[in-house]
């Protein structure tokens, strides 16, 4: 077998009916995994906070042994609510959108690299991560600033590197937090921010 896994996806916008049954129909079938995709975020005209009001709908009726995957949404605090809500894994276009605009994640928020604070900055980006930009190019905030300006497309994917291995270090953040039933308070730590 190539190891591939088949996700089923739940869909049905922004109805409580149709997101039912979609979540009965789609979780009685064979798939490996399960997806609630559909219209989140700010589609239609939908408030960020009835995605969750959506999962709210769908995720109780989806076989509990199986994994759960939410499709577009992946900004810091989303992941925390996702997982509050039984959501195991997540996709999103925001650490590659953003990185390449030069939007920065870090363990202290996000910033914006581009801007005049940034001028005269010799850090890293972030003293804790371990990611090739930061950990082993030690590439600081000014050059980063000035690859930008100077419009040098390698900022951008620089940026995004460094923002992959951010979200993708977090959710390890969380499965251990949940181990070692530390969640809240890892949550405070980031959605504060």
């Amino acid at each position: 077998t190539s190891g591939q896994k088949i996700y089923g996806i739940v869909q049905g916008g922004r109805f409580e009916d149709l997101r039912k049954e979609s979540a009965k129909f789609i979780g009685s079938l064979g798939f490996d995994g399960l997806a609630i995709g559909g219209s989140f975020g700010t589609s239609f005209g939908s408030p960020r906070l009835k995605t969750f009001q959506e999962l709210d709908w769908s995720v109780p009726i989806l076989p509990e042994n199986k994994p759960r995957h939410l499709l577009g949404i992946g900004l810091v605090g989303d992941l925390f609510m996702g997982v509050e809500k039984g959501i195991d894994t997540f996709d999103c276009v925001v650490p590659t959108r953003e990185g390449r605009h030069g939007s920065v994640y870090t363990a202290k928020g996000r910033i914006d690299i581009k801007k005049g604070i940034y001028r005269e900055d010799k850090s890293v980006i972030d003293e804790r991560c371990g990611c090739e930009v930061c950990a082993v190019k030690k590439i600081s905030k000014q050059e980063l600033g000035e690859m930008f300006r100077s419009k040098n497309p390698e900022a951008g994917r620089l940026v995004s590197f460094h923002n992959v291995y951010f979200f993708n270090n977090l959710m390890g953040e969380i499965r251990q937090a949940i181990a070692e039933d530390k969640f809240e308070e890892l949550k405070r730590q980031y959605v504060s921010l």
